[in-house]
């Protein structure tokens, strides 16, 4: 083969490599990324490093350096989007539209409501943990305790007196 033939920095050569090996390894990439966007991309900046590099780059192994090259962008691009998926994970957690004033009566309140709850006779405490916080229907917790719906009514009723007594309307 001529020594042009084999230079990878000679346009007709580089364009006979990206004809020879374009193909697979689009398929290559496409397995791996599972989105066109994404295999295009990738396929493109592949081939601008070889022609960045192709002085360095052997003519022999041009197949093997450009499926090495796919892969680890590939792998940068998935590394790239971990930093940025955890950076908006903590930027969401420590961002807030509320003021430290509001934080801190937000945990008052949730430390009254505790003490509150915690302070309701047992039979009143169950009846209004399974409504309230697990979203039981009075026939359901009726049916549960073995007791009647009116009875369920009274003790919900009892309990809320008290919630209203010590927190307020909730």
């Amino acid at each position: 083969m001529p020594k042009d033939q084999t230079n990878i920095c000679h346009s007709k050569t580089f364009e006979a490599i990206y004809k020879t090996h374009s193909k697979a390894l689009r398929r290559f990439i496409f397995f791996k990324t599972k989105n066109k966007e994404q295999t295009e991309d990738i396929l493109q900046d592949t081939f601008v490093k070889l022609w960045d590099h192709c002085v360095k780059v052997s003519f022999d192994k041009v197949k093997s350096y450009l499926f090495t090259i796919a892969s680890n962008t590939f792998l940068n691009m998935i590394k790239h989007h971990k930093v940025k998926e955890k950076h908006h994970q903590h930027f969401e957690v420590t961002q807030t539209n509320q003021s430290p004033e509001f934080i801190l009566l937000e945990k008052e309140f949730m430390r009254k409501l505790e003490h509150t709850i915690d302070g309701l006779p047992n039979k009143q405490k169950e009846v209004f943990l399974l409504n309230r916080i697990e979203k039981r229907t009075y026939k359901e917790i009726a049916a549960h305790l073995n007791i009647s719906v009116k009875a369920v009514e009274k003790r919900m009723h009892l309990a809320l007196l008290v919630m209203r007594r010590e927190i307020g309307d909730i």
